[in-house]
Order: C-alpha cells, then structure tokens, then sequence
C-alpha cells in the first residue's frame, strides 16, 4: 500500500517549504517514483509543485497534482457540505496513489480559503488519505515560551483528532533560542520535534524579485546578478563617505537615480570586495547618464542597477513587505533550505518513521543523494586547486549550504571574493590560499625537494613548482591539511593527477592507479574501469584493476559482481587480447575467491539476462554485472562515453583508485553537478573504510602514465 506523508501548519508563514522540500529529498533517496499532492491550490502557478518538478525531475502530469481549487472547494461545500468535498478529494488522491510508491501532501496554506476550522480539515483529509502527519509551527518573531505552548498546543490538536504524527517540526524560532525550545519541547512530547532557526537568506527576496514587484527597469546586470539575494536594505542620501560606511554585505543600496556618487561609490565599493553587494535601485525614474552607466558596468560587471518610477517612501514600504519565497526560479535558496532542513533534523531518525521501504532500482537522483548523505555524515576537508573558476565556485555554494564537506579554494583570495560576490555566492564558511604568498610554500618546498631528491630536485627548483596550485594542493593533502583533492575543470588530467604520483603514490595494496566511472543509468549504477589511465594494461594490473573497482563500488553501496569484458565469451575466442582477460579473470579468482566475477564475457552477455541465458546460463555473474573492466583505455573510454552520450546516462568521475590519499580529476566539460558529485565521493574516499576481507596480492608494481579522459 501506497505510504503518504502530510506536511502541514497551523497558520500562515511557517515556512513549511523547507519542511516540505526536505522531506521530498528523504523520500526520492528511497524511492524512484515519488508523487504529489495538494489538495486545494489557488489560481496562481504553485511554485513549491513547480520547485519539485524541476529539482526532482518528476514525470507527474500537472493536472493530476491538484485537487481543486479553493473556489470550487467553497462552493462544493457550501452546496453539498463537507462530507462530500472530503470525499471528492479523496477520490482524487488516490488516483495519484495508484501510480506511486509513495505520496508527499502539501497541506493547506491558509491564506485566504474560507475554510471555518483549517486545521481540523487538513487533520480529517490526513486520515481519509491513510497519511502519517508532520505539523509544522512557525516561531518567528516570538518568545521562546510562546513557541513552546504553541508547538505543544498543535501537537495536542492534531493528535486528538485521530492523526498518526510523525515529528513535530518547529520553524524560524531565533537562533540563540533554538537549542533550549528543542531540549524543553523534546522532553515533553511523544514524537520528535525537531526545530530550525530562522534563516535570513531564506526570506530575503531575491534582485529579480524585487525587480518584478516593483515594476522596475533592469539598466544594467546578468542572470547571476538578479538571482542575488538582498540580504538588507541601505537607503542613500548622505554624503559618500557615511554613505559607505553603512554598507553591509548583501545589501540592496536604494538611492534617487540622480545621485550618480552614490552608484559609483557602491558599485566601486563592490568591486573591492568591501562589501560585496546585491545590487542598486534608483528611484523617481531617474536614470543615470550614459557614461556613469559605462562606468558602473566597467566597475562592477553582472551587478544588477534597477530603475523604478516611485519615491523612496513608498518603495521602502514594498520592500519591506516582500519575503523571499522558495520556487523554480532560486535553486541557490532551495541548497540553503535543505542544508538548513539537513542540519536540524534527524534524517535517519525521521526515514525509520517514515518506514518506506527502499526501491529496488537505483536512479542517478538516489545514487547522488546517497552521495552526499554518506559525505556529510563525516565531514572531511577538500581542496579546489581551481579556486577561480565559475563553475568550481558555483559546485563550492552547492557543497557549502549542503554541509557536505570543508573546503580549501586556491588562487588570489581577492580574486576569488570578488568573483564570488559577483556571482551572489556566500564563501565565508571556505578557507581561501594563495599558494605564490601563503607561509605553506617554503615548507611545501623542502618536502617536495625531499621527496623528489632521487631525481635531483632542490629546494630553489621545488620554491617554483609548489606554487602549481595542482602541487599546492596535493601537498595540502599528503600533509594532512586537507583529506583529498578535486581539480581537473581547467587542467589536463596529466597536470591534475601527475602531483599524486610524484607526492602521494600508490597504496601497498595496489600494483598501479587505475580509475572508475559511475554510470548512473535509468534504474542502476554500473561501475566501468578503467577508462581514463591505463592505455594497455596486462593481465596482472587488469586483475589489480577488478580488485579495485570491485571495492570502490562496495565503497560506493553497488554489490560488486565483476564482468572481465572482451570481445568473446567463456571459451568460444582466442587470441592474445582475449587471453590476456582470461589470465586476469584467473588472477582475481586465486586473489580474492570471495569476488563473484566472470570473464571473459561480452557486454550484452554481462548486462542482460536473455543474452547470458543463453551464453552462460550457469553464471552467478553473466546478465547481473555491476562492475564492467574494460581490457583496455581505447575500449572503455569511447564505451562510457558512447552510453553516456546515447543513453543518456550519467557518468560520474573518473574516480581514481589505488592511491594512498584521494585525489580526483574532473572532465573539463565537467559541470557543476559533477563537480558536486566528485567532491562528495573525495571527501567519502578519505574517510575511514571498512577493513577488506583480503589483501590482494600484486606482483607488477609499474605505474602507467595519466592519460586524457
């Protein structure tokens, strides 16, 4: 039976959004087929259903989502009574209860819906739907004990109308007050309660907002610049130095379009990094002149200027009335809420009380939140050679809001503020080095030129290559000053990953560094290697390639079932190439007979059942496979990205494997989901792993040359 889970309040401004998109992100880690419910919606687009849609690819049809709108619901009601638009909502939530594994109700959001008892009506629709209920209480702006008594009271109500309460979440209370209302309220109630502080970034509007409200004129500014939250409101009309005295990070500078001092002043201001601002908002639909428009485009380019036709009292008046809201169009504020929600709520705790039973089938979005839920349980700190790229930056706000891991960004700290307050990203929480100026170098240099001593390396020569952020980096990590390293979106692989064979090295357990990549397809992650390194590896370092991937994948909670791929099966070819597999497949069996693996085996034969039938019907391993060895980099290389190109997989890595601290390379065309994704997988890699059944024997001890993915 279909499990529902109903997230609703008792009054408006609960920010129950952030409950709500938690909770969607805890179920879709469980389960591939998630729907939606809202039993009454207004005629406006439903943004948190549009926010869900977007974020979690969901194939629901739009017209099955809503129950009716809150017109119809009056009028039903007040025709037929209650009973019956119970009845016809139930109705159709079922029909979305038929076609998914579990259902998330967006309760009422009382505003306006001339409902006489709201809450006693999102109760009875929680109980005719057959869903456990989490209530949520908004505490902003109120004394602790008043929290306390109203969260108490909602639990009482909800419970006394017959509700299965899952947790009890309190929202937005004052973040000094927030440990002690958990600590009374947990003692005082049979569920869970579980309270969040009140987020300024959350209800700040965004530029883009504020632009739509007011009506305004963009003059200057990009897409990132209007996606900037206002974290405050500065109103100009003092002389330039008070004026930028009173700038504060984040802030909407709000000044008549004819005070072209003060534009400049805050734009330079910006520029400098002293505050980094959201933007600047003349009014009395004054515009600046050309050349001050110029100058303020060259000061401070992507930074939004608006123009609105109205005097400063009454913008302020709009301005302070507006609230950030949560939708499709603030991808940065649905990071925040969930890092918020992640925080603060006992997600194991709050998944066992769900009990949904987890798929059997494993999508790309349940692999990368497993990914992150298993990175953020032991936080580690990774560092980012390219600590000014865009799209690096961009993964760093994503990682950061999430929790994921600590972050180490190299490159000018000047350079990377400002690029980051142009792109509206908060990097506070990072730690920012330069490796030409840091203290670290003259130590990295007398460690490099003492590893490097066999090829001649001093101490002037080394001064010069630990200043490679690559080298900076990864002598960062073999110090133990960071736990792993990510670079690649701008380097070659050789640049990224040549440093970890000169520094770092190989485990004593592996014969060389080899890679794997997660192809994350429709309903299962595959695990292929190699298929960035080893141009032509032999049969002892391909054997040495399957112990690997097979412990990266159980590393990664893919069951290892290996398939030794070549271009025939079992004993029907021969040739030198097919007798190199087969040797390997004879190596990992002598090595570790505790790995399930087959070889040589044709790819069809590997992955699908009606082929291994057929051509091995007495295999444990043929038509199951979930780790694919390729028996050399021209293979694997054109096959992972043929599936991933025509199948439209997602290919996570390479993830390199064998050495002794993690280091990983990042495809240039990486986007800043991968680069999410590769950190989170670094920062799982360094942290403490299971002891092996085994050790693995090795006899070649060579090391290939890193080659281009």
């Amino acid at each position: 039976m279909t499990r529902s889970v109903y997230v609703t309040g008792i009054d408006r401004g609960d920010g129950r959004q952030v409950v709500e998109l938690g909770v969607m992100e805890l179920l879709t880690r469980q389960v591939d087929r998630v729907g939606v419910f809202r039993p009454l919606v207004h005629d406006d687009p439903d943004r948190m259903f549009e926010l869900l849609r977007a974020r979690y690819r969901l194939s629901q049809d739009a017209s099955t989502v809503f129950g009716m709108d809150y017109r119809e619901a009056a009028a039903l009601q007040a025709e037929k009574g209650t009973d019956e638009l119970v009845s016809q909502l139930v109705e159709r939530f079922h029909r979305v209860a038929r076609e998914y594994e579990v259902v998330l109700v967006l309760g009422t959001d009382y505003a306006a819906t001339q409902l006489p008892d709201e809450l006693a009506f999102n109760a009875r629709l929680a109980n005719e739907f057959g869903a456990s209920v989490i209530p949520v209480v908004g505490g902003k702006g109120q004394a602790a004990d008043l929290v306390r008594a109203e969260a108490r009271n909602a639990y009482r109500a909800y419970e006394a109308l017959g509700c299965d309460i899952l947790a009890l979440v309190v929202n937005r209370v004052a973040p000094e007050e927030r440990e002690s209302i958990a600590e009374r309220l947990a003692a005082r109630l049979p569920s869970p309660c579980y309270v969040l502080p009140d987020d300024p970034a959350l209800a700040a509007p965004t530029v883009a907002q504020i632009t739509h409200t007011l009506g305004g004129t963009i003059l200057l500014g990009d897409d990132s610049g209007l996606a900037r939250d206002a974290l405050d409101f500065v109103f100009g009309g003092a002389m330039l130095p008070n004026f930028l005295n009173a700038l504060t990070p984040g802030c909407m500078v709000v000044t008549p379009g004819d005070r072209a001092d003060l534009v400049v002043g805050a734009l330079a201001a910006h520029s400098a990094g002293t505050p980094p601002i959201a933007g600047v908002l003349l009014t009395l639909n004054e515009r600046p002149s050309e050349e001050i428009l110029t100058l303020a485009s060259r000061l401070a380019p992507g930074t939004p200027v608006i123009s609105v036709a109205s005097t400063s009292f009454p913008t302020a008046a709009e301005l302070f009335a507006l609230e950030g809201k949560l939708n499709a169009a603030t991808p940065r504020k649905a990071e925040t809420a969930l890092g918020l929600f992640e925080r603060h709520v006992n997600t194991g705790e709050l998944l066992e009380r769900l009990a949904v039973a987890r798929s059997g089938r494993v999508t790309p979005m349940m692999f990368e939140h497993e990914l992150l839920e298993q990175a953020r349980a032991d936080r580690r700190r990774v560092v980012l050679p390219e600590g000014t790229e865009e799209r690096v930056l961009r993964a760093a706000d994503v990682l950061l809001r999430r929790s994921v891991c600590e972050l180490t960004l190299l490159g000018d700290p000047e350079t990377i503020r400002k690029k980051s307050a142009d792109l509206g990203i908060d990097l506070s929480a990072a730690q920012l080095i330069d490796p030409h100026t840091s203290e670290l170098r003259t130590r990295f240099a007398e460690r490099y030129a003492q590893l490097r001593a066999h090829r001649g390396a001093t101490v002037e020569l080394a001064y010069d290559v630990v200043a490679d952020v690559n080298y900076f980096g990864t002598l960062m990590v073999q110090e133990g000053l960071a736990d792993g390293m990510v670079s690649g979106s701008v380097h070659s692989t050789a640049a990224t990953i040549r440093p970890s064979f000169e520094i770092i090295k190989t485990r004593s357990d592996a014969a060389i560094v080899s890679s794997v990549f997660f192809m994350c397809l429709a309903d299962r992650v595959l695990v292929y290697g190699d298929c960035a390194v080893n141009p032509d590896p032999d049969a002892e370092q391909l054997a040495d390639i399957a112990i690997q991937s097979a412990a990266t994948a159980a590393r990664f909670g893919v069951e290892p079932r290996i398939a030794m791929l070549s271009y025939s099966t079992g004993t029907s070819g021969s040739g030198a190439d097919v007798d190199k597999v087969r040797e390997a497949t004879k190596l990992v069996r002598s090595r570790r007979p505790d790995l399930k693996i087959e070889g040589p085996i044709q790819y069809d034969a590997a992955v699908e059942p009606s082929v291994a039938a057929t051509k091995l019907p007495d295999s444990e391993v043929a038509g199951q496979a979930t780790v694919l060895i390729f028996p050399d980099l021209n293979t694997g290389n054109n096959t992972y990205k043929a599936v991933q190109r025509s199948a439209g997989a997602v290919a996570v890595g390479p993830v390199l494997q064998g050495l002794r601290k993690p280091v990983n390379d990042l495809s240039r065309g990486a986007l800043v989901s991968d680069i999410v994704n590769t950190v989170a997988i670094t920062a799982i890699q360094s942290q403490p792993e299971p002891q092996p059944q085994s050790q693995p024997q090795s006899q070649s001890q060579s090391q290939s040359q890193p080659q281009s993915a």
